[in-house]
Protein backbone atom coordinates (compact mmCIF):
# COMPACT_ATOMS: atom_id res chain seq x y z
CA UNK A 1 0.00 0.00 0.00
CA UNK A 2 0.72 3.86 -0.43
CA UNK A 3 0.00 6.68 1.19
CA UNK A 4 -1.12 9.19 -0.78
CA UNK A 5 -1.36 13.04 0.44
CA UNK A 6 -5.25 14.13 -0.22
CA UNK A 7 -5.99 17.41 1.22
CA UNK A 8 -4.71 19.30 4.49
CA UNK A 9 -7.37 19.29 7.34
CA UNK A 10 -7.97 22.99 7.55
CA UNK A 11 -9.19 22.47 4.11
CA UNK A 12 -11.43 19.74 4.91
CA UNK A 13 -15.25 21.45 5.59
CA UNK A 14 -16.47 19.47 8.81
CA UNK A 15 -18.93 17.19 8.41
CA UNK A 16 -18.80 18.00 4.03
CA UNK A 17 -17.18 15.85 1.34
CA UNK A 18 -14.36 16.14 -0.91
CA UNK A 19 -13.86 14.02 -3.79
CA UNK A 20 -9.65 13.63 -4.66
CA UNK A 21 -8.51 11.65 -7.55
CA UNK A 22 -5.84 9.29 -6.78
CA UNK A 23 -4.82 7.86 -9.84
CA UNK A 24 -7.83 6.58 -11.75
CA UNK A 25 -10.00 5.74 -8.31
CA UNK A 26 -12.38 8.71 -7.07
CA UNK A 27 -12.21 9.00 -3.66
CA UNK A 28 -14.80 11.35 -1.39
CA UNK A 29 -13.03 12.17 2.15
CA UNK A 30 -15.00 13.75 4.77
CA UNK A 31 -13.75 15.69 7.80
CA UNK A 32 -15.78 14.37 10.86
CA UNK A 33 -17.15 16.57 13.62
CA UNK A 34 -14.33 15.81 16.13
CA UNK A 35 -11.94 16.79 13.69
CA UNK A 36 -11.31 12.72 12.58
CA UNK A 37 -11.21 12.11 8.77
CA UNK A 38 -12.29 8.88 6.62
CA UNK A 39 -12.57 7.74 3.13
CA UNK A 40 -14.62 5.98 0.84
CA UNK A 41 -14.84 5.10 -2.76
CA UNK A 42 -16.80 8.46 -4.27
CA UNK A 43 -19.38 6.53 -6.42
CA UNK A 44 -22.40 4.54 -4.86
CA UNK A 45 -22.99 1.30 -5.84
CA UNK A 46 -26.69 1.90 -6.71
CA UNK A 47 -27.18 5.41 -8.11
CA UNK A 48 -23.29 5.83 -9.59
CA UNK A 49 -23.69 9.21 -8.02
CA UNK A 50 -21.16 10.99 -5.81
CA UNK A 51 -20.99 10.51 -2.09
CA UNK A 52 -19.33 13.45 -1.23
CA UNK A 53 -22.23 15.32 -1.89
CA UNK A 54 -23.79 13.66 0.87
CA UNK A 55 -24.98 15.09 3.79
CA UNK A 56 -22.77 13.28 7.21
CA UNK A 57 -24.34 12.49 10.12
CA UNK A 58 -21.35 10.97 12.75
CA UNK A 59 -19.88 7.97 10.99
CA UNK A 60 -22.07 7.92 8.47
CA UNK A 61 -22.93 9.72 4.72
CA UNK A 62 -26.23 9.54 3.43
CA UNK A 63 -26.42 9.17 -0.88
CA UNK A 64 -27.77 12.29 -2.38
CA UNK A 65 -29.43 10.22 -4.70
CA UNK A 66 -31.71 7.33 -2.35
CA UNK A 67 -30.69 8.92 1.15
CA UNK A 68 -29.68 5.06 2.24
CA UNK A 69 -26.55 5.91 4.79
CA UNK A 70 -23.08 4.37 4.47
CA UNK A 71 -20.80 3.45 7.06
CA UNK A 72 -17.68 5.59 6.71
CA UNK A 73 -15.43 2.81 7.88
CA UNK A 74 -16.01 0.32 6.18
CA UNK A 75 -18.19 1.26 3.40
CA UNK A 76 -21.17 -0.94 4.30
CA UNK A 77 -24.71 0.27 2.96
CA UNK A 78 -27.57 0.36 5.35
CA UNK A 79 -30.41 -1.93 5.78
CA UNK A 80 -32.74 -1.72 4.20
CA UNK A 81 -30.40 -1.51 1.28
CA UNK A 82 -27.57 -3.91 0.65
CA UNK A 83 -23.67 -3.85 -1.09
CA UNK A 84 -20.49 -2.17 -0.01
CA UNK A 85 -18.57 0.98 -1.39
CA UNK A 86 -14.22 0.28 -0.31
CA UNK A 87 -13.30 2.08 2.39
CA UNK A 88 -9.67 3.72 2.69
CA UNK A 89 -7.22 3.70 5.88
CA UNK A 90 -6.79 7.29 6.18
CA UNK A 91 -3.84 9.34 8.56
CA UNK A 92 -3.86 12.74 9.85
CA UNK A 93 -0.11 13.74 10.48
CA UNK A 94 0.96 17.55 10.77
CA UNK A 95 -2.39 19.13 9.05
CA UNK A 96 -1.70 16.64 6.44
CA UNK A 97 -4.19 14.32 5.19
CA UNK A 98 -3.18 10.70 3.75
CA UNK A 99 -5.14 7.83 2.25
CA UNK A 100 -3.30 4.32 2.01
CA UNK A 101 -4.13 3.32 -1.24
Amino acid sequence: MEKVFVARLDELASRMGKEVIVGEQKIAVFRLSDDRVKAIENICPHKQGPLAEGTVSGEYVFCPLHDYKIDLNDGQVQEPDEGCVRAYETIVEENLVYVMV
